[in-house]
Order: structure tokens, then sequence, then C-alpha cells
């Protein structure tokens, strides 16, 4: 599912008008980028939870060369479902493993 497809999922379901739902999708991804930004956790009651995790650095392989590098620590954004979530994509697996 693309933004597009989102913010014309909001105005069908809402009413509003495209503009109003452009800018409503909008406020709600800078609000998520503003709260990881500052190292918060963005929770979404139902639904999940962003976060920022730190990773370590690690020893990599340049796969061109096949030379022994040292990757740097990064932060990386992480998103963990909530468990109605996780039980709706569980119960959609199930019904797809069904009809097979």
């Amino acid at each position: 599912m693309t933004k597009a497809e989102v913010i014309r999922m909001v105005m069908e379901k809402t009413g509003l008008p495209r503009k109003d739902a452009i800018e409503a999708v909008e406020v709600f991804l800078q609000s998520v980028k503003d709260g990881l930004q500052s190292s918060q956790k963005v929770s979404l009651v139902g639904f999940g939870t962003f976060f920022v995790k730190e990773k370590d650095s690690r020893n990599g392989r340049n796969p061109r060369t096949g030379e022994l590098i040292r990757i740097p620590p990064k932060k990386v954004a992480v998103f963990k479902p909530g468990k109605p979530l996780r039980e709706v994509i569980k119960s959609s697996t199930e019904k797809a493993d069904s009809k097979s």
C-alpha cells in the first residue's frame, strides 16, 4: 500500500477533501518522525510501537574484495506490532492457508 492509497482511504472513510486528507497523513507521519528523532517511543494502542534501536558496531566483509571491514554503530527505526495487529495478521494468514 502506498502513501497515495492511504490518503485515498482517509478521504473515503472520513469524507475529508483530498487536500485535508493529505495534510492529516503528513501531520501524522511528521509526528512519528519527530518522536523518533528525539528518541521517544511512539506507541499506538492496538496497533504497535515505533522506537529507535541502537545497533552495535560489527565486523563485515566487502562483497567485492572479500576484505574484512568494521561496520560502525548506528541507530535504526523499529516497529513492534501490538497484540491486536498480530492477531489480525495471524488470522488473515490462517485464512489464506486454508484456501490453498
